[in-house]
């Protein structure tokens, strides 16, 4: 007597057609991305632009260590401070978080000094900080 196996069939799916399939899309969707261009805009002209306003508040590091604080507007009062009335003045200056706070220090002044001003600002709330310095004259 012969034993016959009985024949079942393949429980599983074949992937390969699958993977072969979605490789060649991945590849023709590489190859016609970087061709996809954007609406170019064409913007309208006007004579004049307002300027921008922006409020910007100085702080002068002098020689001998004294702060002085004031807006960069004509007429402006320039208050002398230390440097923990410092937030308190520039907040008080200030109309909203967004304005910015310009440094200008003595050439020959420690950047220790320079450093820590930064750093009161910036415990202070004050993140909008900047350097102030002059071009050079070639």
């Amino acid at each position: 007597m012969k034993n016959y196996r009985k024949r079942s069939a393949i429980s599983e799916i074949n992937v390969v057609p699958y993977i072969d399939v979605m490789l060649v899309l991945l590849v023709i969707f590489m190859v016609t991305a970087p061709l996809i261009t954007t609406g170019i805009i064409d913007l309208p002209e006007v004579s004049k632009v307002a300027p921008k306003k922006e409020s910007i508040i100085e702080i002068k590091i002098l020689n001998n260590e004294s702060i002085k604080v004031r807006k960069r507007e004509v007429n402006s009062e320039e208050f002398s401070v230390t440097q923990s009335e410092l937030v308190d003045t520039v907040l008080n200056l200030t109309t909203d978080q967004k304005t910015a706070v310009v440094i200008s220090a003595e050439k020959k002044l420690p950047y220790e000094i320079v450093a820590q001003t930064i750093d009161t600002l910036n415990k202070g709330g004050i993140s909008r900080v900047g350097l102030l310095v002059r071009q050079q004259n070639n």
